[in-house]
């Protein structure tokens, strides 16, 4: 099954009539596949785009494509629907991101170019909203686990939510195994189980500790959705903190989330590994 990373919005272009040009963008996760159109803004339309992914695809069309762009995604899927293409909405798009950055480059070389501030890969990102109340659980705290034990400790176990994606794998990343990865572990109690799922369903990308008043724990997930998931303004909570930061920082950014029912260690209800991924 092929995946393609795919961004088809607006650039600081104009053609020769004044219209903003738009560029479809598509890759593999290797680049060793691209290709590239542009589109009148007046143009831009679902038809448009069955044509060139069919125009870029021949007779391989694409099982998945990804999308990191919420602007792009209505539009991507209502065309991939109609060719039988999943979309997948991800801000995991590597190879995608750096050829954007690449091409911004070029563009003020171009014919056409406004001269406009432009950052191919920034998004608008709203402010982080506080969870439901009925997601709390009964408590939380950082803790941390030798990266050559997170496998074992949770690859086989029975949770029920597991998500370890194989790029972020300690070995992947080359981490030593006696690098500490840190994380935050909840205790939810009797609403472990509703935690998790509302987890899995907003897909978690990161867990940030943010200084302020008071200070807070965000959750970065989906394309650009945060998320409150503590506040605190405890001195000691906020040392403890900013070790779990120190310590991403040793670790790749790499770090994780484990939602449990309780400190026993007997059973988890859902675990991520996550990363640094914007």
């Amino acid at each position: 099954m092929g995946i393609w990373q795919v961004d088809f919005y607006r650039r600081p272009l104009r053609d020769t009539t004044g219209q903003v040009l738009w560029e479809l963008l598509i890759c593999d996760a290797t680049r060793h596949f691209t290709y590239e159109a542009l589109c009148p803004q007046s143009e831009v339309n679902a038809n448009w785009l069955i044509s060139q992914l069919r125009q870029a695809a021949g007779d391989n069309l694409p099982g998945v494509i990804q999308v990191f762009r919420p602007q792009s995604l209505s539009l991507m899927e209502t065309a991939a629907q109609q060719l039988g293409i999943v979309v997948e909405a991800t801000r995991h798009t590597t190879a995608l991101k750096q050829w954007l950055q690449e091409r911004a480059l070029q563009y003020p070389k171009q014919e056409g170019y406004t001269g406009e501030a432009y950052n191919p890969i920034a998004l608008d990102k709203p402010p982080p909203l506080p969870l439901a109340e009925n997601l709390w659980g009964d408590r939380w705290r950082f803790a941390s686990i030798p990266a050559g034990n997170i496998e074992e400790a949770f690859r086989d176990r029975p949770i029920p939510i597991l998500e370890m994606p194989e790029s972020l794998l300690p070995l992947k990343l080359g981490l030593a195994s006696t690098v500490a990865v840190p994380g935050v572990i909840i205790d939810g109690g009797r609403k472990s189980m509703q935690l998790a799922r509302w987890l899995q369903d907003a897909k978690p990308i990161s867990l940030n500790y943010i200084a302020g008043a008071p200070d807070g724990l965000i959750l970065e997930a989906g394309l650009v959705d945060r998320w409150v998931v503590a506040t605190f303004e405890d001195i000691e909570v906020a040392t403890a903190a900013q070790m779990y930061e120190q310590r991403k920082q040793l670790s790749q950014g790499l770090h994780f989330l484990l939602v449990q029912p309780d400190d026993s260690g007997m059973t988890y209800t859902g675990f991520w590994l996550l990363g640094t991924v914007g």
